[in-house]
């Protein structure tokens, strides 16, 4: 396991639990507005934090922490993540993986071995805007839409979700679930971003998504601070 970083306690990473985030470092897309781009580059593994020492901090707050977040970076590019995640099974920790879809193997193999409790997929745009935001491959575009089917067919506790970042518009948001089927478990956060053109837009955008969101379309909102009955802050 390459790990870039450790949160120690966070109560917002996952629903309901008191939980530890592991950032796993290298990710196999390139999507411009990613808030963790230091952990996109695959680095040595010897040059990040040891899984043997995140181990050894959780047993020391066992009863106190419910949950391990396993995040990135992509984490099922790491070729130990099976057996780290045994490690914390075997702890009676419940475990989390975010993920970018692209390797619906190892999702399989980790669903197989009941090693997973909650997933939380990207998805970064509608199947148009793809390769252009996320340079992604033909080959793992159809990953991806694999990914999300194993993921509805799971029976876990799952997440859909979409940064609304600069190069989407609201119509994308619509395009997103009717590409892959989404029905439930969707959400729309916000991204940070300092070209205050795009902001404006997208402050449009999110009045029209509010107004859509309204009309029982499956999605919800996380990060857009509302001021007033409809102006968003981002």
């Amino acid at each position: 396991m390459n790990i870039a970083g450790f949160v120690k306690t966070s109560f917002v990473d996952y629903p309901g639990k008191i939980a530890s985030v592991v950032f796993t470092q290298g990710c196999n897309l390139g999507c411009g507005y990613c808030h963790n781009f230091g952990l996109i580059e695959k680095k040595e593994a010897s040059t990040g934090i040891q899984p043997e020492e995140i181990i050894e901090f959780l047993a020391k707050r066992k009863g106190m922490i419910d949950a391990v977040v396993v995040s990135g970076g992509e984490p099922t590019l790491q070729k130990n993540l099976h057996v780290f995640i045994e490690e914390l099974k075997a702890m009676s920790l419940l475990v989390k993986l975010d993920t970018n879809g692209t390797n619906p193997d190892s999702l399989r193999s980790l669903l197989e071995d009941k090693l997973l409790d909650f997933i939380a997929m990207d998805l970064k745009a509608p199947l148009s805007k793809y390769e252009s935001i996320t340079g992604t491959s033909p080959s793992e575009l159809l990953s991806i839409r694999e990914s999300v089917e194993v993921i509805m067919n799971s029976g876990l506790e799952h997440e859909f979700r979409t940064t609304f970042c600069p190069e989407l518009e609201a119509d994308d948001i619509l395009s997103i679930i009717l590409d892959f089927k989404i029905a439930s478990n969707y959400v729309v956060q916000s991204c940070r971003s300092t070209d205050r053109n795009k902001l404006f837009r997208n402050e449009q955008d999110l009045k029209k998504l509010t107004w859509w969101s309204e009309k029982n379309l499956p999605f919800s909102f996380r990060g857009f601070e509302v001021c007033g009955a409809e102006q968003f802050i981002i």
